[in-house]
């Protein structure tokens, strides 16, 4: 595993993050203030306006641990060891088989205690 190395925040990385949450505000106002345009414009531009507040933000320390973050767990996720196709159908027909098991369990637990309540009420009267 990785060291982790602590990176500290520069006021220019606070400035990029101010930038790119404010940009991003700036497309979502702008999306609704053209309500008259088309929509597909709208969505091209807010989609622009985006790519450009995530390019600014991942330029930031933030950011680039954000994308550390993503590789390392991309090259972990290659390590699994996924199930076969039939593990994973006997797994599932296990868990519906208890699940109906447990619902059988609870449904007739319901009837004894109801029964059994209604008697209590019936001989209290």
């Amino acid at each position: 595993m990785k060291s982790k190395t602590t990176t500290e925040k520069s006021p220019l990385d606070t400035a990029k993050l101010v930038v790119a949450i404010a940009l991003l505000l700036a497309g979502i106002g702008l999306f609704y203030y053209y309500e008259d345009a088309s929509q597909l414009y709208r969505v091209l531009g807010l989609l622009a306006v985006a790519l450009v507040a995530v390019g600014i933000a991942a330029t930031s320390a933030v950011g680039r641990g954000l994308i550390g973050y993503g590789r390392e767990a991309r090259v972990e996720l290659r390590k699994v060891v996924w199930p076969t196709r039939q593990e994973t159908m006997q797994t599932t027909l296990v868990v519906v088989v208890m699940v109906l098991i447990v619902a059988v369990f609870l449904w007739l637990l319901d009837l004894v205690l109801f029964e059994a309540f209604s008697w209590l009420m019936d001989r209290g009267s």
